[in-house]
């Protein structure tokens, strides 16, 4: 039985403007051929055992022939696999879609295409350029500025494209600029005419230059302009002094490397490059489940949360959130306390200060005759101490622990080479340390979580340059942005 072939877009670079289809595809393919220029996210979603192959092409380098790809997207869906074609931008712009389509068809294979997002319109609109106006541009034309050097001649019309009463947009054209422009002023556009040439479009590092037909070839050489690059051509592009709003983020231009575990960086790499930052995601810890027994509950009186990951193996242990009805359930955090609450536990106790110390605080007018700490199995044992010196048994239950994730060359140059270094756990900094060396920890700017963690960069002779107050996420969000100003 004949697969399938999905001709999928993944959008302009930035891992957010991919579409929902895109993400369902690629999660059920069994197959994916990739291009370079994809969210560099963009297969995270991606089954275990999917085959992926990386077909990309990049101008004077190493290509795989389009006949080899194409033959492989036939022999893969002819076996009957579910196959994702995934390609950069928009598969029918200037992304040779049409042509694997055709070739699909004839073999007798299924296709279906995506749209996504072309990087002509996100490019712009990410450095604050509509592509139309009603009073400047009521038409938009998309033009490769790379064409086949095979053809016996240009196919563009550049006397029709100088009296286009619209804006033009040139794709993969930074090298062809100096042509591009001579042609447009040849033909009759204006050499005053506003010009913007985007680089790494939606993609962190993103960055535009304006000038006009008559000097953006020079503009865009002296700044060392380099693909992949849109050209944007008519009067909107003298619009972005006004409307630019990528650069006016916190911290746009800052790099941030994020050390937490994979599962707990996601949602605080999205919020940084909400801010505007580039983020490095440099995980240097694991969570691991430990195979061991949660003790019965009865007998009971207080259940402390050290962790969102507690929260969770804990509730994975019990029946549901009504084994813990009757008995004071005391998180170490907000962070825990969400964890806690999306499971359907709401804590009694959350402190002030996210740490053992400010839980024993406020756990100092509650009764407690038995309590059961959930933590890891390297936690400190500042809050079991405490309770057992006020006359109280206290049973750990160790559930997990956290291990060294080992660090890809280019995630420890990267994180080297940030603008912040984010800690928000004594043992990622111990094991960041030990697979990047400590070296690593006296270029960037250090930002600790809390005192706990200062104190392990401490230990290692590194001052942190800022802690977070609160200790929490949040408060190490608020911490950078204060630094960042």
């Amino acid at each position: 039985m004949s697969g399938i072939v999905h001709l999928v877009g993944a959008g302009p670079g930035d891992p957010g403007l991919l579409t929902v289809r895109a993400v369902e595809l690629i999660a059920a393919a069994d197959v994916i051929l990739y291009d370079r220029l994809i969210p560099p996210t963009a297969l995270d979603g991606a089954r275990e055992d999917a085959e992926l192959v990386y077909v990309g092409k990049e101008g004077g380098g190493p290509q795989m022939p389009q006949e080899e790809i194409d033959r492989l997207l036939v022999s893969h869906a002819s076996a009957g696999k579910r196959v994702v074609r995934l390609k950069g931008g928009d598969p029918f712009v200037f992304g040779r879609g049409g042509e694997e389509a055709l070739v699909l068809r004839e073999a007798g294979i299924a296709v279906e295409v995506v749209p996504g997002v072309t990087a002509g319109v996100a490019a712009p609109a990410y450095a604050g350029i509509p592509v139309t106006h009603r009073e400047l541009a009521s038409g938009v034309a998309f033009i490769t500025g790379h064409e086949d050097p095979g053809k016996p001649g240009s196919a563009i019309d550049w006397r029709a494209l100088a009296a286009f009463p619209g804006t033009l947009v040139f794709y993969m054209g930074v090298r062809a600029l100096p042509r591009i422009a001579e042609r447009l002023v040849a033909e009759g556009r204006p050499p005053e005419q506003p010009v913007a040439v985007i680089e790494r479009g939606t993609l962190p590092g993103q960055r535009t230059v304006l000038a006009t037909l008559a000097d953006v070839a020079a503009r865009a050489q002296a700044d060392g302009v380099r693909a992949p690059a849109i050209t944007l051509v008519g009067e909107v592009a003298g619009l972005r002094e006004s409307l630019a709003w990528l650069e006016s983020r916190p911290l746009f231009g800052r790099t941030v490397a994020v050390t937490r575990a994979r599962a707990q960086a996601s949602a605080l790499a999205a919020r940084l490059r909400d801010l505007g930052a580039t983020v490095v995601e440099a995980p240097a810890i694991r969570v691991e489940p430990l195979d061991a027994e949660l003790p019965s509950l009865d007998g009971f009186d207080l259940v402390c949360v050290t962790s969102p990951n507690g929260a969770d193996l804990l509730l994975d242990r019990l029946p549901d959130a009504r084994a813990l009805a009757g008995i004071t359930v005391a998180a170490i955090g907000p962070g825990t306390a969400r964890a806690l609450r999306a499971r359907g536990v709401a804590a009694d106790v959350v402190p002030a200060r996210s740490v053992a110390e400010g839980l024993v605080e406020a756990l100092a007018d509650v009764p407690v005759r038995r309590a059961l700490i959930v933590r890891a199995a390297e936690g400190r044992t500042v809050l079991g101490d405490a309770l057992r010196e006020r006359g109280a048994e206290v049973v750990d239950a160790v559930l997990y622990e956290t291990v060294a994730e080992p660090l890809s060359d280019g995630a420890r140059e990267a994180a080297t080479g940030a603008d912040y270094l984010l800690f928000a756990s004594g043992s990622a900094v111990r094991f960041f340390a030990a697979a990047a060396g400590e070296d690593a920890l006296r270029g960037p700017r250090v930002a600790s979580i809390g005192p706990a963690t200062s104190e392990e960069l401490r230990a290692l002779g590194v001052e942190p340059a800022l802690e977070a107050d609160p200790h929490t996420p949040d408060g190490l969000i608020a911490a950078l942005l204060a630094d960042a100003a």
